[in-house]
């Protein structure tokens, strides 16, 4: 624990102060010493330019230039040096070269020699004598595309020493090694040679053995030395085995007298063994190395015996944060080496406590070669250097291409111009100035080596982002301050906005001297983030947009506002340039005013994710191409197709259509209506009868109508007033019933969007343009701008989301009229700043209700002992609270309580998305798996993965029914960014709001464990739980009066941050009904009626197979089958077949024989055949009955292999059944005839051992039915087509259940808690019924960015951390749990999927399909052949459009 936290005060608090730099123990003095210069030089260099050069631009372009030319050098030099390493070659230099070379050039040698020498080595020798036998190892083999020769003028003077040749660095990757066997004595470990002549080996070291001069250590380098025996001189040609792999040549598998290796480690001092039992992994894993290595570089092995492998301790990087950013990689060709080295150093720190202390007075031996990269310098000239990568990336951060790195260099050159120039114009005096050099530090440092983790970074590991976060935002305030001292030097600028300025001037300059603290407490999130946020918000509240889903989103929605914005806005200006009068309305403002409800509407009905547009227009212009992808994805995955990229496109399809005919005739309703003068001639009475009109239906529809459907209306009352007909059932089995007062609420709202607020927006549209066409406030381009903007902005809110649009009217009108009368400027700007601010406050009331509830002391839920000791200092905290809710409602910013205690602190702004990254889980099953897991182990076996997919299928019904649930009002009131929690039985999701749309909803769903932890299943129950029975009022049980909450009830659910909203949300989905396999197969004859259903459903599919007579004709399958023909032919296999589970057993012969089966399964076999179109031969002697019994046999026998022959076990029988029933067969020899024909294993038996499965389960329901062969065969037939039998890791499981198929069978093998069980599991379709919580979204937002920061930036590992305990009041640990993984676990997480009104069926009912053309024409077509015949169009009914909006 001590350690962990000095960690993270040294590579988090310390380097976010700092920008990046701290001391590393773990690293070398090299990387420490750059560092700090670094560090140092970045800090000194602004200061003493300042202090020493007048301010001058000679200054600045000094120190401009300085930091550029410093940034290119290092960028290029990193960037040059990661080229090497990844396309550069590998010489291998020996000792006598480095003399030489170190007498020519002693200077250049010097800087590539390791720059500290540990204290400690211990070196390992692999002897490998001649006359031994072949060892086969199987290394990875990693090939070069573009391979190259080794050497050049650095490798030239070793020739003659070593007359090794140039050779080509061939190798490969594979999967794993395959090693001799192994085993281990106190004294040596030993790698046993599966070579019979071991009686030609030589003598070999023992424990009392002088060692060999070869390890006499005299001046032993910082490494692991590994030789070979001199004497091995056989040639290393490659070779392959069976499996593709290398198989190494004789010469490196030969070994000791006994076929054995004896490696030993020597110590310094005095030649003993010192190679403990803790040390062994680490000399074998030295000896695989040496073996790669030598076969690697295609060392002979005389050549190999000279060779040392040396891997430097000194290079390495352990630092935690280095480490994680090299997380994911995996060897290549560029990097093969690096990882042996770093494999190297492992095995060096895995035997380095076997080392005695004394060891450090030891002298070091040098190393035999060294591994140098080749650099080329200038054409023609190249350089060795002795480095490698992990090293360099302790050192500096890498930027992938060029690109990045001017990005890099261009960002130090703006810090050091924005930084200087504010320096050289006074804005910081005294102490001040160096802390403003320390920031322009750590913003240029950063830039070179960034803070991982940072506070503000969203994900593990290394986040290539956070450098430029650093200088992004120091140019932005810079830039602010830079503006604002120039306004301030204008001499023409009012007194008051001169000292507005000048306060908010100097509020930017102490904010940019505290730039170390706040990017320690993280409140300056990742630059696109940033972004994200910026141009969200921005066309949230100015422009009346939703939110964004990504940065191409956030772009994309405020671009195509800011098109119709730049259109309204030339309409606009033409109307408002002349005056007119009350008596008539310009033509140019009537077609603004009908432009702007046209591009409101059409902008409300769009996502702001523009991929489903983008598909259809591509779809629709380039069909073929189209057509030839699809074409390409059929042939790689030919069974699984999703069906919900074409009902997107096919609902923005209809949306689009729709839209052609509503905005034509909007826009000629409106230009007809602001163009008769109605607003200007009856002013007064209409705005006053609108607003009355507004406010009454916006009451009764988001107020009192769902209050009275709450399940406790206003807390008061113990059950809904407007009950749905589904509350008083218990289960469910249709749609949910449309009742009167949905219709009732669809009805009112869409008479509140589409006629009420667009009438109060065109009245005041058209009352403040014909005042501002008279009288300009603030000049015409201004007023323009804003009458645009506000009408805008009005419009599409009251399109989207009119829930609270009542309430922001009542308040404008009672604030303006009343309250501030003078502050007013006009009803359209009134009512378009209240809409922000109103938006803000009921942010703020919900801040305080969570921060209230969560650390009121009646009902406090510690999770830890840190929670109990910060509880007393939340109470001097809460001034500090108050400012800082304050300060996060203005930002939309998370406040997080501190480790889940009682104190919170501010997070960083996000969007309403709020997740950086589109994380959607990934199942895993047979399509996406390794071939070996799935043979050797059950694919994807844990429960989390296979329950995932009935989340996945929840959210398809969302997608489908969610939009159109929400308009009919049985969520309750909501917005964008609410988070509800749908609970049933075993299903427990939190269900994200992120987008709101006119007719389209964006969410996100997170799935909840099945069986979660007991924190929980605490608040689970606390959600489930009812309180209409609780009779308390303080101490005492006076009881309630009727219908009504007792007044502890009542008291209790109002310092709740949730709420019932409904308990019967009906949905669609499959409920899961278990059984035990272990009990239905625990008695013999239960497992012998397996057998029998089993061979009976062998007959079945294979009388129904079409290859049938294919089968019957083919010689070579007769050949196979010729011993079956025989009648006293005999399968005696007492580990297949027995009494106790076959029903044709002979006891007498002791095995199956023809005749026993006939007996058996004869009668079976003539009805199949019977009930064929073409008859077929199924007599006793016919190929019919010879096929099925060589087919029952294979059967059984592949059963009997599975089950490790041990079928009479009943451990043992499930094991080899569920191993058949996922499709893994094990042939034995005697059944390859079978391999004739794959189809008689994919199409005949597999098929039937599932199908057995289903039969057994309903012979406990109907038994005399199952025992009759034509109820049998019908049952078979039936149960082919509507049920779907397969295992869950099947592709076709998954696409079974996304196509809602009815019922689904499939056995799962439960591995949880030591438990080893096999469910029968069935799956039902049926409409599941669901309670949905409506959680107060700040409460979600900050308990999301307390687990972030906790876990990413404080790094807290412990999973039973007080954070995600169980607190009711909150319900912390569900919210905590639905976080991204890691830093939660739900079970499923789905990505961002779209709603839409036009998919929901009971929708469509009341308002008829899409308003199209099609429809249009349709209605007319029926209207007119209904009044000339009116029984001739009774079937088009269902055709008849109504306007569905």
């Amino acid at each position: 624990m001590g350690s962990q936290v000095v960690q993270t005060l040294r590579q988090g608090v310390w380097a976010s102060l700092t920008g990046g730099w701290y001391h590393d123990p773990d690293q070398n003095k090299f990387n420490n010493c750059c560092h700090l210069y670094l560090w140092i030089f970045l800090l000194m260099l602004p200061l003493s330019l300042h202090l020493a050069l007048p301010p001058t631009a000679m200054a600045l372009s000094i120190y401009c230039t300085s930091i550029t030319v410093f940034f290119i050098l290092i960028k290029l030099a990193n960037y040059r040096l990661h080229t090497m390493f990844d396309e550069g070659e590998v010489v291998v230099r020996s000792l006598s070269d480095l003399s030489k070379a170190q007498e020519k050039k002693s200077n250049a040698s010097d800087s590539c020699l390791p720059v500290s020498v540990r204290k400690w080595s211990h070196c390992v020798s692999l002897q490998a004598q001649k006359d031994a036998g072949e060892c086969h190892i199987m290394i990875p083999v990693i090939t070069f595309d573009s391979p190259e020769k080794v050497g050049g003028e650095g490798a030239t003077g070793s020739e003659d020493d070593d007359p090794m040749p140039k050779q080509q660095l061939t190798m490969s990757q594979s999967e794993e090694f395959h090693l001799c066997r192994e085993t281990t004595s106190s004294e040596s470990t030993i790698l046993e040679c599966p070579e019979p002549d071991r009686e030609h080996c030589g003598p070999h070291m023992t424990s009392d053995s002088t060692p060999s001069p070869q390890l006499m250590n005299d001046n032993s380098s910082s490494g692991i030395d590994v030789h070979s025996h001199p004497d091995d001189m056989d040639p290393l040609d490659p070779k392959e085995d069976s499996q593709g792999f290398l198989r190494l040549p004789p010469a490196i598998g030969r070994y000791g007298p006994d076929g054995r290796t004896h490696i030993r480690g020597l110590s310094m001092d005095s030649g003993k063994d010192l190679l403990s039992e803790r040390s062994h992994s680490t000399v074998r894993l030295t000896q695989l190395l040496h073996l790669c290595l030598c076969y690697v570089f295609n060392l002979s092995p005389l050549k190999c015996t000279h060779t040392h492998f040396t891997f430097y301790q000194t290079t390495m990087t352990s630092s935690k944060s280095d480490l994680e950013a090299k997380e994911g990689q995996i060897p290549n060709e560029s990097n093969f080496l690096e990882f042996i080295a770093l494999l190297g150093s492992i095995s060096m720190r895995g035997g380095e406590d076997s080392l005695d202390e004394s060891s450090e007075t030891s002298t070091q031996e040098k190393p035999t070669k060294k591994i140098y990269y080749k650099l080329q310098f200038f054409p023609g000239k190249w350089i060795n250097i002795l480095y490698d990568r992990l090293t360099l990336l302790a050192l500096l951060d890498r930027n992938q291409d060029v690109l990045e790195n001017l990005v890099a260099v261009f960002m130090a050159f703006l810090v050091s111009f924005l930084g200087f120039v504010l320096l050289n114009h006074g804005c910081f005096k005294d102490f001040w100035v160096f802390q403003f050099c320390l920031v322009i530090a750590s913003c240029q440092y950063s830039l070179l080596k960034s803070v991982q983790p940072d506070a503000a970074s969203p994900t593990h590991g290394h986040n290539q982002l956070v450098a430029y976060s650093r200088a992004a935002f120091f140019c932005i305030f810079c830039a602010l301050i830079w503006l604002l001292e120039q306004l301030l030097r204008r001499k023409d600028l009012p007194v008051s906005t001169f000292y507005g300025n000048f306060y908010f001037f100097l509020s930017k300059t102490g904010f940019t001297y505290c730039f170390p603290i706040t990017f320690l407490v993280g409140l300056f999130p990742q630059i696109n983030t940033f972004t994200i946020y910026l141009l969200e918000q921005i066309d949230i509240h100015f422009l009346g947009g939703t939110a964004a889903t990504s940065l191409i989103s956030a772009v994309y929605s405020i671009l195509r506002s800011l098109i119709a914005l730049s259109l309204l806005y030339g309409f606009c200006f033409g109307a408002l340039k002349e005056p007119w009068d009350e008596q008539h309305t310009p033509a140019l403002f009537s077609s603004f005013c009908g432009l702007l409800v046209v591009f409101s509407y059409h902008l409300s009905r769009q996502s702001s994710d523009p991929s489903v547009l983008m598909s259809l227009i591509k779809s629709k212009i380039m069909p073929a191409l189209v057509e030839s992808e699809e074409e390409e994805e059929e042939v790689e995955d030919a069974d699984i197709k999703d069906p919900l990229p074409e009902k997107l496109q096919s609902s923005m399809m209809e949306i689009l259509l729709s839209d052609v005919v509503v905005c034509s005739v909007a826009y000629i309703l409106t230009f007809a209506i602001t163009a008769s003068t109605v607003f200007l001639s009856l002013k007064p009475f209409v705005t006053i009868v609108l607003y009355a009109l507004a406010a009454t239906v916006g009451f009764v529809t988001h107020y009192l109508i769902p209050q009275l459907r709450k399940h406790h209306p206003w807390l008061w009352i113990s059950h809904p007033v407007l009950k749905t007909k589904e509350y008083y059932q218990f289960e469910p089995r249709e749609d949910a019933v449309l009742m009167w007062f949905e219709r009732l609420y669809v009805g009112l709202l869409c008479f509140e969007k589409y006629v009420v607020y667009p009438a109060i927006v065109l009245s005041a549209l058209t009352n403040d343009g014909f005042a501002l066409s008279h009288r300009k406030k603030l000049g015409i381009y201004c007023d323009v701008l804003l009458t645009t903007v506000a009408g805008l902005k009005l419009l599409r809110s009251s399109f989207c989301d009119p829930s609270f649009q009542f309430l922001t009217l009542l308040f404008t009108l009672v604030f303006f009229h009343f309250d501030c009368p003078h502050a007013s400027e006009s009803f359209l700007l009134d009512f378009f700043i209240m809409s922000i601010v109103f938006h803000k406050m009921r942010e703020l009331l919900l801040k305080l209700h969570f921060i209230l509830i969560y650390i009121a002391p009646w009902q406090i839920a510690w999770g830890s002992a840190f929670h109990a000791f910060a509880q007393p200092f939340a109470v001097p905290h809460s001034a500090m609270l108050l400012l800082q809710t304050l300060l996060t409602t203005v930002f939309y910013t998370p406040l997080a309580p501190f480790l889940g205690s009682a104190i919170f602190i501010s997070s960083y702004p996000r969007p309403i998305k709020f997740w950086e990254r589109n994380y959607n889980t990934k199942r895993i099953d047979n399509s996406n798996s390794r071939l070996v897991s799935q043979v050797d182990k059950e694919t994807g076996c844990d429960d989390n993965n296979l329950n995932s997919i009935f989340y996945e299928y929840l959210t398809r019904s969302l997608q489908q029914s969610l939009c159109g649930d929400l308009m009919l009002g049985r969520w309750g009131n909501y917005s964008a960014g609410d988070c509800f929690i749908l609970a049933s039985d075993y299903l427990n999701a939190l269900v994200h709001l992120i987008e709101i749309g006119n007719g389209l909803v964006t969410f996100q769903l997170r799935g909840l464990e099945f069986r979660g932890t007991y924190c929980q299943q605490r608040e689970v129950e606390a959600i489930t739980e009812g309180v209409e029975e609780d009779d308390g009022c303080c101490c005492c049980e006076p009881g309630h009066l009727p219908h009504m909450l007792s007044c502890n009830a009542a008291f209790n659910l109002r310092w709740l941050a949730w709420e019932v909203m409904a308990t019967k949300y009906l949905l669609e989905g499959y409920s899961i009904s278990e059984n035990n396999a272990a009990t239905m197969l625990q008695v013999y004859d239960l497992r012998k009626l397996l057998i029998t259903y089993y061979l009976k459903s062998i007959i079945y599919y294979l009388v129904h197979s079409p290859k049938l007579c294919t089968w019957l004709k083919d010689t070579s399958i007769q050949e196979a089958l010729q011993a079956y023909t025989k009648w006293h032919h005999i399968e005696r296999d007492p580990q297949v077949f027995s009494v106790k589970i076959d029903e044709d057993y002979v006891h007498c012969l002791q095995g199956v024989t023809r005749a026993s089966f006939c007996n058996v399964y004869l009668e079976w076999i003539q009805h199949c055949a019977g009930k064929m179109e073409t008859p077929v031969d199924s007599d006793e002697d016919s190929p019919l009955v010879t096929l099925s019994y060589a087919l029952s046999v294979l059967g059984r026998r592949s059963l009997g292999t599975a089950s490790h022959n041990m079928s009479n076990s009943l451990e043992s029988f499930l094991y080899g059944f569920n191993t058949l029933f996922k499709g893994d067969f094990r042939i034995a020899t005697k059944d390859e005839w079978v391999f004739a024909d794959l189809d008689l294993l994919q199409k005949v038996v597999a098929p039937a051992v599932r199908m057995s499965l289903k039969l057994h389960q309903d012979h406990f329901t109907c038994l005399e039915e199952t025992e009759e062969a034509s109820i049998l065969y019908e049952a078979i037939t039936n149960y082919r087509s509507s049920l779907v039998i397969c295992h869950e890791s099947d592709p076709a499981w998954r696409k079974a259940v996304l196509s809602s198929r009815d019922t689904l069978l499939t056995l799962r093998h439960m591995i949880d808690d030591g438990t080893d069980e096999y469910k029968i599991i069935m799956l039902y379709k049926r409409h599941l019924s669901f309670k949905v919580i409506k959680i107060n979204k700040e409460c979600v937002r900050g308990l999301w960015a307390g687990q972030q920061q906790e876990l990413v930036f404080l790094r807290n590992r412990n999973p039973e951390r007080g954070s995600i305990q169980n607190s009711k009041q909150a319900l912390r640990n569900m919210v905590n749990s639905s976080c991204d993984q890691p830093l939660g676990y739900p079970m499923y997480v789905s990505p961002l999927t779209t709603s839409y009104a036009g998919t929901h069926r009971t929708l469509r009912s009341i308002g008829g399909g899409a308003l199209s053309l099609d429809a249009i024409r349709s209605w007319l077509c029926s209207k007119w052949l209904r009044s000339v015949d009116p029984c001739a169009t009774s079937d088009m009914n269902n055709n008849a459009p109504l306007l569905h909006l």
